[in-house]
Formats: C-alpha cells, sequence, structure tokens
C-alpha cells in the first residue's frame, strides 16, 4: 500500500489535552505525510476543534460515545462502553475501513480493544510495545520491547519480541540483519534470574534472529544492538527513566548555553545544531509505541501527547502500514514454524 493511501484512525478523545492538540496533529500529518485520516470521537467537540484551525484540509469525523477514563478498569471499561471512541476507532481497522490507529488514551483499554477485535498474529503469546530509542551513534536507533505490555513474561515471549523486533527493525528502520540483545544485568551468560537465563538460551538457538548476548542498560542507547529485549516492568520503567534523561538535558541546555552575551551569541549560532539535538533527544519525535504481534497496526502514544506527538505517531503508523509489519511478522513465524517441522522430521 503506498503512503499517500494509507487511512489511519485517531482516537480524538484520548490523552490529557485531546480533542485539540489530537486534531492539530492529525491535520499536520494529512497536511505532510499525504495520509487519510478518521478522528473518531464526539462530533461537537471534534468539529469544534477543527473550527479552531484555518487548514484546508478535510478529514472525516466518525462519531463515538465517551472514552475509557484512566482511572477506569480496561476490559469492563470497554465492554461497557461498546460505542467509546477506541472501540470504535479499532473496529475501522477490523472492517477493513482503516489501516491503522493511533491513540494517546488509556493505553492499557488500547491493547485490551486491540486484542479484543484485531487478535493476536497466529504464533504470539503476548503482544509486546515496541519504543525506538535514539543512540549515541547518529541515524541509528535501537528499538526496545517490551516497554508495558506484559509485566510478567515467559522465556519464549522473550524469543517472540526479538522476532517481531527485527522483522521491525529490518524493514522500517532499514538495518539488515539487526542485531538483538537480551537487556540483563551483566554480559555473561551466566548472569541474570531464570526468566533471563532461560531466554538466554532460547535467543542462542534461534536461527532466525542474530542474537550477540546480553544488552547491560548501559548498552541500550550505545548503538551496539539494534534490537533490545526484556519484560514490561523493566522495559516501562526504561522507557520512563530515558524520557526523563531526555527532558534534563534539554532543560540544561536551554537554561545554560544562553548565560551572558558570549552565550546569547553561541546559542544564536547554534540553532540549527539545538534542533537536531531535540530531534534526537526528545520522546515527541517518537510518536510514541508500536504495538506489535496483533492483527492490525497499533500505535499507543503518551497520555500527555501534543501535536508534534501525534503527527509524529501517525508517521510511525504509516510507516507500519507501508512496510507490511503485521504481515512480515506473521510470515517470519511461519518460515520458522516449517524449518523447526522439517527439522524435526529429518530427526
Amino acid at each position: 500500500m503506498g503512503s499517500t493511501r494509507a487511512r489511519i484512525a485517531i482516537d480524538a478523545m484520548g490523552g490529557d489535552h485531546a480533542p485539540g492538540e489530537i486534531v492539530a496533529g492529525a491535520l499536520r500529518a494529512r497536511e505532510e505525510l499525504g495520509v487519510e485520516v478518521l478522528l473518531v470521537g464526539d462530533p461537537h467537540r471534534v468539529e469544534a476543534a477543527l473550527q479552531h484551525h484555518s487548514s484546508s484540509a478535510s478529514l472525516e469525523i466518525v462519531p463515538a460515545e465517551g472514552t475509557v477514563e484512566m482511572g477506569e478498569e480496561p476490559l469492563s471499561s470497554l465492554k461497557r462502553k461498546p460505542k467509546a471512541s477506541i472501540n470504535v476507532a479499532m473496529e475501522l481497522v477490523k472492517q477493513k475501513q482503516a489501516d491503522a490507529v493511533v491513540s494517546a488514551g488509556h493505553s492499557g483499554a488500547a491493547m485490551a480493544a486491540a486484542l479484543l477485535r484485531l487478535g493476536r498474529l497466529k504464533g504470539i503469546d503476548r503482544p509486546a510495545i515496541g519504543a525506538v530509542f535514539p543512540t549515541l551513534i547518529a541515524g541509528k536507533p535501537v528499538i526496545v520491547l517490551d516497554v508495558g505490555a506484559n509485566v510478567d513474561c515467559r522465556p519464549r515471549f522473550l524469543e517472540q519480541f526479538a522476532v517481531m523486533g527485527s522483522v521491525y527493525s529490518e524493514f522500517v528502520l532499514g538495518v539488515p540483519e539487526p542485531k538483538v540483545g537480551l537487556l540483563n544485568i551483566g554480559e555473561e551468560e551466566c548472569k541474570g534470574n531464570e526468566l533471563a537465563l532461560r531466554a538466554h538460551q532460547l535467543l542462542q538457538e534461534n536461527a532466525h534472529i542474530s542474537f550477540i548476548g546480553n544488552a547491560e542498560g548501559r548498552d541500550v542507547l550505545s548503538g551496539r544492538f539494534d534490537v533490545i529485549v526484556c519484560d514490561g516492568f523493566v522495559g516501562n520503567v526504561l522507557l520512563k527513566f530515558a524520557e526523563a534523561i531526555g527532558e534534563v538535558a534539554l532543560q540544561i541546555l536551554r537554561e545554560e548555553l544562553p548565560q551572558g552575551m558570549h552565550g546569547k551569541l553561541g546559542t544564536s549560532l547554534l540553532k540549527p545544531n539545538l534542533k537536531r539535538i531535540k530531534q534526537r533527544m526528545d520522546h515527541a519525535e517518537h510518536g510514541g509505541g508500536l504495538l506489535l504481534g496483533v492483527d492490525g497496526v497499533c500505535i499507543i502514544s503518551h497520555g500527555s501527547s501534543q501535536a508534534p506527538s501525534i503527527f509524529n505517531a501517525i508517521r510511525l503508523a504509516r510507516e507500519a502500514v507501508d512496510n507490511r509489519v503485521s504481515e512480515r511478522i506473521q510470515a517470519s513465524y511461519t518460515r520458522q514454524k516449517s524449518a523447526v517441522s522439517s527439522q524435526q522430521g529429518e530427526d
């Protein structure tokens, strides 16, 4: 599917700044990315948000009733509110009326809605949220998964995360033979808890990925690895810590560089460099995480997302659609299953 034809359903009522910032990001994406955008939510509130903009881009509004609030239990709320915006958006993908969903609302509700309506890909036990991090090497990001979908994991889940992350790294990030690492407390094979030890063995034995060993915390942003796998508890802590570090670094730059006359002059000269630094470090530039392992494309953004984050989330969704990520993950699993069956037959 060409990028100009991708249809993205946006949960216009999800997030701290909905629907205003959601609409602003969607309008920018429609104009700059050439995607078709479906705004799912309260028609009156969405239309009111649209009227604040002078853009000539036309966006379709799909009516929905209510949303899943952050304090609500996801599964029961989704069943109690069948016409909630995230339910309606996900149903559009299920019915092939949209190619992807983007939501900055309740992340648990987005995951539950994706599982209920789209289902898991065949052979995938647990979907995972993949987040793309910058590294010390410019233009060489790393995808870390899981960063929040599964607090408790089994070794085979981590193996599946590695396969899904490798597919994304190769076909979306353009990395040939992505190098996979297992997040651990040491480089040695004997390090870690039972989950790490058993997962290490499975990853080492999987001939369909390029597993190069354990990755310590200091290795995550080194550029040595293209894919890093961990359970969702550790991954979510890592994600939020990395976001905080990025914000701290940017704040320090803003405070310290303009100090004194020389600093003000230097800051003006460094503006292009500072813009590139922000693009590499600011989590808003990455848009959110891709829920890998469901039968469709779903981007889960930060609850605090504003227009730039929504724009980048839609960009992520378009890239996943254009590169047929879900289909490639399914094909990869099928190839592995066939290879295992053939090997067992020979034995």
